[in-house]
Parts: C-alpha cells; structure tokens; sequence
C-alpha cells in the first residue's frame, strides 16, 4: 500500500449514465446498482481519463492510501475479457447463433402491415453479435438502447427495416460496449451509423460507447443521434 493519487466516485452526484465506465481503459470502474463505483484500486492508473466523460461532477481526484497501479494485471484482466467474448459455447447455444433474416417470401406471401417484423439478422445484443459476418459489409447500423423499441411504437418501420440492429443497456449490461463496436466498424464496410436513444441520463452511455467506437475505428462513417421521449416521441 502506499499514498497516491486515486480517483474518487461521489455517489449522490452519480446519475448512473456509465459513461465513466466506458471511458476507463483500465476496467477499474464499474457500474454496480445503478451507480458507478471503483472496482480496484490497483486497476486505477491515477491519469483520470474518467473524470472528463462525467457529466454531473460526481469524479474528482484525491490522495489516500491505495495499492499501487497494477498495469500487469490490468492487461491480463482485458485478454481475460476478450476470451470471454469471443468464446463458443460448447453446446452451440441456438440463441448465440449468427444468421440473417431473408423477409422477401414473407412479404410476397402476405400484407405488408405495421406489425410485420423487419428485423434481418439476428443476434442482436451487442454483447452477443459477432466481429465479424456477412452481413455488416455495406451495412447501414442502428445501435439502439433497449428501451426505445417499447417507447416508440413504429420503431420497426421507422429505424430496424434496411438496416442491421444491435442493442443494450449501458445501465445493465456492465459492459464497454465501445470495444467492441469498434471492432465491428474497423473490420467490415459499414455504410452509416445510426443511435437510437431514451432521453433518460443512463443512455448516455450508449451515445458515449458508439462516438468513441466511431473515433477509434480510424474510419470515416457518417452518424446521427435520434432521441426517444419516454412517451414515446422523437425528440430531435
């Protein structure tokens, strides 16, 4: 152990966006009911590339005893991370299994209407999708929180048909989503980025995941951001 400089997390001020989650490379902060907390001590570098992603204040730096930056660890825990994501289940889990969704003879065979699914892959959990499949070259994706399909009512019509959907909670998952969308938009030719998200604070996170992975992708992709009212109107 020893005094240095740490970060400090003040939980009254926390809105449980997850943005400074997403923004430590480390892994030191997480999300654990609702409020952003750090995790180890030894995972935290004391650099605060944290601090600038909080939007309500709630990070500052203060000195303490604490043990040491552990960048070792650090690097196992992310290839530890990694493994776990890109892991096959040995039974072949149907539900993690890619496929693309043809709706051509569904369409042919019966009235076009609201209710008709447009959804053309699946999965579709960003924790879940593959890097790399057929269908994110020349893609156009939406990134959506998971909300905002119960919030809109045409949200099939509207945002899903002609494009390939991913979705999360930064709330819930506990995740960086931003690794991997990153992977995902370096790897193949994706066409446009759209996010779609709840108006509420904690969908920051999943606006913050989606502008970093476009940044880090080394790529120009044109994006936009489309804002659900929670009764269920589009915002901008």
């Amino acid at each position: 152990m020893m005094i240095r400089k740490i970060i400090h997390i003040d939980e009254e001020k926390c809105n449980g966006c997850g943005a400074c989650a997403q923004a430590c490379h480390e892994g030191a902060i997480g999300m654990v009911d609702g409020k952003a907390k750090l995790l180890r001590d030894d995972y935290c570098d004391g650099l605060g590339d944290c601090l600038p992603a909080c939007p309500t204040g709630a990070i500052t730096f203060v000195e303490r005893e604490a043990a040491a930056y552990d960048e070792a660890a650090v690097q196992a825990a992310k290839q530890m991370k990694h493994n776990r994501q890109n892991e096959t289940l040995p039974c072949g889990c149907p539900g993690t299994q890619s496929r693309q969704i043809r709706r051509e003879e569904q369409e042919q065979s019966c009235a076009v209407s609201a209710g008709v699914s447009r959804l053309s892959q699946w999965p579709v959990q960003i924790k879940l999708a593959p890097v790399n499949a057929p269908y994110f070259n020349g893609a156009k994706l939406l990134i959506a929180a998971d909300c905002t399909a119960y919030a809109y009512g045409n949200f099939h019509e509207q945002f899903i048909k002609g494009r390939i959907t991913l979705v999360g909670c930064p709330k819930l998952d506990g995740v960086d989503y931003a690794e991997k969308l990153t992977a995902i938009l370096r790897d193949n030719e994706i066409r446009e980025v759209t996010v779609v998200r709840m108006e509420v604070p904690c969908c920051g996170g999943l606006e913050q995941a989606a502008k970093k992975a476009l940044q880090e992708s080394g790529k120009f992709i044109p994006w936009q951001v489309i804002t659900i009212s929670t009764d269920g109107r589009i915002l901008d």
